[in-house]
């Protein structure tokens, strides 16, 4: 077993993230500009606005943080999108999820000028992404493509379970586990809550990317000897050893599983740390028009 290391990728594509912002700043005198948006104080979207926002800084970008209570209107968060997609000096905007029930996510999603969605979620990147064109790919899978590049996973004509369906890893992460790329080029199975026996499925799986948001989901009866892991479960408990007071676990069992696979992805430490990768990444794209002219 090796480990699919996140921290490692991630500092070393830190590295060349900076260097390129600094080339930007020395010739154009201005750094990639990232502005992200965040309703009310939930505790897991302050945690991941801090870390973006921390990461912006470290690499040379400007980071703007724009905040508002969980009462703010629909309509003003949207008159805000479009304020925000008109300033010339944003490069990418980023509406931090999950919002309060009265404002309708995908809404406000596609108020974002899709030539600013860094975190791509907006449909036009999705459907450029379906059909292998140039696009901002959701930041989670993403990185998790940069990291099987690192590593030289080989991909190709393997067999590849997804499970989860979600617009944000599941589904994307299945297109482009299919797509004619490297990595790519898989035979996609993609799982979920309704699929019955799933075990089934994953057992043969080459790769399999877990999604489903379900504390050691996948134990280890249900891999086969050599599987490739990636676990993309952030799942929180409460915790007395911790500083934090909190402890993170993925959607498998690492300890049972880990024994049995070519390569597996730790929680935490894994594809948390690539999820801002792919955040930065999109957001140099955006600075250099390499997606949108």
């Amino acid at each position: 077993m090796q480990l699919l290391d996140g921290k490692y990728v991630s500092e070393k594509l830190k590295l060349e993230i900076a260097e390129e912002a600094a080339k930007i700043l020395a010739n154009t005198g201005r750094k990639p500009h990232l502005v992200a948006v965040l309703v009310g104080h939930d505790g897991g979207s302050e945690t991941y606005v801090a870390s973006k926002m921390k990461n912006c800084e470290a690499v040379g970008f400007k980071s703007s943080l724009v905040r508002y209570e969980s009462d703010v209107t629909e309509e003003e968060l949207l008159a805000k999108v479009a304020e925000l997609n008109a300033d010339a000096d944003i490069d990418g905007i980023i509406v931090q999820l999950p919002l309060p029930k009265h404002i309708d996510p995908e809404k406000v999603t596609e108020k974002i000028n899709p030539a600013k969605d860094v975190d791509g979620f907006h449909p036009v990147n999705l459907g450029r992404m379906q059909r292998n064109l140039p696009s901002f790919i959701p930041a989670t899978p993403y990185g998790i493509t940069l990291m099987l590049k690192e590593y030289g996973i080989d991909t190709a004509g393997k067999h590849c379970v997804v499970v989860g369906r979600s617009n944000i890893v599941g589904s994307p992460m299945s297109i482009l586990m299919a797509r004619n790329t490297q990595p790519g080029n898989c035979t996609v199975t993609i799982c979920h809550s309704r699929t019955p026996d799933i075990k089934k499925f994953t057992l043969d799986a080459d790769i399999l990317i877990v999604a489903i948001g379900k504390k050691n989901f996948i134990t280890a009866d249900m891999v086969k000897d050599g599987v490739v892991v990636i676990d993309v479960g952030m799942n929180r408990e409460t915790s007395t050893v911790t500083k934090s007071g909190y402890k993170l676990y993925g959607d498998v069992d690492f300890e049972g599983v880990a024994p049995k696979s070519s390569w597996i992805t730790p929680v935490p430490g894994g594809v948390g740390l690539m999820t801002i990768i792919g955040l930065l990444k999109n957001t140099l794209a955006s600075t250099n028009k390499e997606v949108y002219q």
